[in-house]
């Protein structure tokens, strides 16, 4: 199931010296399309919060192709790699105003109790609205 964002603009606080996005960014972008897709499915990270369900991430990779500057327009897309158990895996790929490729990449995510801060499987509701 893929999902893409809405439009986002480069902002000039994201630039460096060079004018390019700096590579922080990217995972701050990735991570909107991630918040922005459990959005759209009706899941809320705080209420996943609030019930007990952490998921910080655990490994991140990123691949770019070409850079963004500032103005630019771009969109987020965003996979769900596998069905999740004790980690969920995300796809992303990155796409300018002129449909270019800009960066592809990958997140893998952790269930972690909140008490024990030690790995749980994924909440049941959560694999109901992946399938």
């Amino acid at each position: 199931m893929d999902f893409k964002t809405k439009i986002i603009k480069v902002r000039y606080g994201e630039t460096d010296q060079m004018g390019f996005v700096h590579h922080s960014n990217y995972l701050k972008y990735f991570e909107i399309a991630r918040l922005e897709w459990l959005s759209e499915l009706g899941i809320s990270y705080a209420d996943m919060e609030r019930d007990g369900i952490l998921m910080p991430v655990v490994s991140a990779s990123l691949y770019f192709k070409e850079p963004l500057f500032y103005g630019d327009n771009f969109w987020v897309t965003v996979k769900l790699k596998k069905k999740p158990k004790a980690t969920i895996e995300f796809d992303y790929l990155i796409t300018n105003q002129k449909e270019k490729m800009i960066c592809t990449g990958n997140t893998i995510l952790a269930f972690l109790s909140p008490i024990t801060k030690r790995p749980m499987r994924c909440p049941n509701f959560l694999v109901e609205k992946f399938n």
